[in-house]
């Protein structure tokens, strides 16, 4: 792992972790009172299945050695 693609990787993981904060309170406002326990599992689990997925590559990221 790279600079690179820890950079690249974070961005990911930070974009998944909002969307997925905002389909989880849209969706429990309509349902109820917001839980925020498990708005927050739910972007904790999100967040680290968007890192796992990026181990599998990063099409931002590329092997041309360029580590910057």
């Amino acid at each position: 792992m790279t600079i690179k693609w820890l950079k690249a990787a974070g961005i990911r993981a930070v974009k998944t972790a909002a969307q997925t904060a905002i389909g989880v309170i849209g969706a429990t406002t309509v349902f109820s009172q917001v839980n925020w326990y498990v708005v927050g599992g739910t972007v904790l689990l999100a967040t680290i299945t968007s890192l796992l997925t990026s181990l599998a590559g990063l099409p931002e990221v590329t092997d041309s050695g360029d580590n910057k």
